[in-house]
């Protein structure tokens, strides 16, 4: 019931995904595994870490665990995903780490982000690819193509589910020791193996003040099922994007941004702006969608403009993610969608803008 031979057999399968020798760790959320990831590298008090004011606030509430300082950029309103010109403009002698964010599954260029890390000493990356499975980076899976550790998420309406869940994924051996211990109260000893080693169950160590982040075989065991039939997902996923932009290309719209040259982009979000020829404004817009009984939503609400992030970032700072929210909206987007059902989401959005 709790973590154990599904959970082992998970990770491989997730690891096997990967052409580099990468260590994956099943954890309970992509949220734990940011927070673990951030931990092993070792961020703490006084440190700054860079992220990008258009996430959820998972991204930025890890580095405040940790005690270390959240300094937010604008996004790239072309990409969507952090201005790698703004980063740049924000390190300073404390800047610890950066954490790009594959923004509904489009990659970040994640080539120039970790040619600027190195270029500042010993700034790690620990990337948000909670959009971003099955996307890569220059015919490298993201998690393998820059970052120092990749959080991805298995929450219910991602690209796969385990219901709740997420993996922690990186190629440092020290990182994952870390990682590994901290993700089960700082046990020295691995999570399932305490009870089926030859020694005695209570006979371990506690080596540091850990957390409680382990994946249960229930969760591990659909992540394995799930996991197999990804690249499936992954096709149907573009087919539905491809749909939407053939239909809406005439539309008073801003269809998403595709991934660059030799990137893949995972779909994980459909998401359209409004432009200044739209006959109605973002939020009547939502009003009449909702109205036709179309599900859709608002990804995000930039952190700068939420109380807790406020404090420390003005809000004037940010043109483009401000620009960018007021004319956003989600459409339908998941793998149970028909034809007859998206048909309908573009017949409606149609009407409303025609």
């Amino acid at each position: 019931l709790t973590t154990g031979p599904k959970t082992a057999e998970f990770e491989a399968a997730f690891a096997a995904e990967f052409d580099s020798n990468i260590s994956c760790l099943a954890v309970t959320s992509a949220t734990a595994a940011m927070h673990l990831g951030l931990e092993a590298l070792g961020i703490g008090p006084g440190d700054e870490v860079i992220v990008p004011t258009l996430t959820f606030t998972a991204t930025a509430e890890v580095v405040r665990y940790l005690g270390a300082d959240v300094v937010l950029v604008d996004t790239d309103p072309d990409s969507l995903c952090l201005s790698i010109d703004e980063v740049e403009a924000a390190i300073t002698p404390k800047t610890r780490a950066i954490m790009p964010v594959h923004f509904a599954g489009r990659p970040c260029d994640m080539t120039r982000l970790r040619r600027l890390a190195d270029s500042h000493g010993d700034i790690k990356i620990m990337a948000d690819a909670a959009h971003a499975f099955p996307a890569s980076h220059n015919g490298r899976l993201i998690g393998e193509c820059g970052a120092h550790a990749t959080a991805f998420s298995f929450y219910a309406n991602k690209t796969m589910t385990t219901g709740e869940g997420g993996m922690l994924v990186t190629n440092d051996a020290d990182i994952a020791a870390r990682a590994r211990t901290m993700r089960l109260h700082g046990i020295d000893r691995d999570v399932f193996k305490r009870f089926t080693d030859t020694r005695a169950s209570w006979l371990y160590d506690v080596v540091a003040p850990g957390f409680k982040y382990n994946m249960p075989d229930m969760a591990a065991a659909l992540g394995t099922a799930q996991l197999a039939r990804i690249h499936d997902f992954h096709a149907t996923r573009t087919a539905r994007a491809q749909r939407y932009d053939e239909a809406l290309a005439n539309m008073p719209l801003i269809l998403p941004p595709h991934a660059a040259q030799g990137d893949v982009h995972s779909w994980h979000l459909y998401i359209v702006q409004l432009t200044e020829e739209a006959p109605l404004d973002r939020d009547e817009f939502i009003t009449n969608l909702q109205a036709a009984d179309i599900g859709c939503s608002v990804h995000y609400r930039p952190l700068h403009q939420m109380t807790v992030w406020s404090q420390n970032n003005a809000y004037h700072l940010f043109p483009a993610a401000n620009r960018y929210f007021k004319r956003c909206v989600s459409l339908p987007l998941f793998m149970a969608m028909t034809d007859a059902e998206q048909e309908r989401v573009i017949e409606v959005v149609t009407e409303i803008l025609g």
